[in-house]
């Protein structure tokens, strides 16, 4: 029973190659330096946001009912995959709020997003819903 290719090292968390392809139809074998693709790279976690993403045709509210977790919470955490996807410019990101006048007003807003994020990162660790590590990773992507 095949597994799921893993991307990144258990050692030195570096990029792993794939070296070869093999059919199991007609037996073919290539060997070379392959690329996983983006995808490949995610998270599970990152790769289920990403499922609840498509299942919920890109609406926050309702992945915010899906996982349980608040809307700040659901916005970061579809920011931090687009930066982890390479699709990401570090801000926004979602692209649901966006409007060809809205980046003045934007400004205020973003901060109390971002400290809404932060804080509902830190209850989650409070509530033991995620790790340290976990509550470090989503801080430094949040710019706390």
């Amino acid at each position: 029973m095949p597994h799921d290719a893993i991307a990144t090292c258990p050692i030195c968390s570096g990029e792993l190659a794939v070296t070869r392809l093999h059919c199991r139809s007609c037996g073919t074998t290539l060997e070379g330096d392959f690329n996983v693709g983006r995808f490949a790279r995610l998270q599970r976690d990152q790769y289920a946001l990403l499922e609840s993403f498509l299942r919920s045709r890109g609406n926050l509210k309702e992945m915010e009912r899906e996982l349980g977790i608040s809307y700040p919470t659901v916005r970061a955490r579809v920011d931090a995959l687009l930066r982890a996807l390479g699709l990401g410019d570090g801000e926004g990101g979602s692209g649901e709020e966006a409007g060809p006048s809205s980046a003045p007003a934007d400004a205020a807003g973003s901060v109390a997003d971002a400290s809404a994020a932060r804080r509902a990162v830190l209850e989650r660790l409070a509530r033991r819903e995620i790790d340290a590590t976990t509550a470090a990773a989503e801080l430094r992507v949040l710019g706390g």
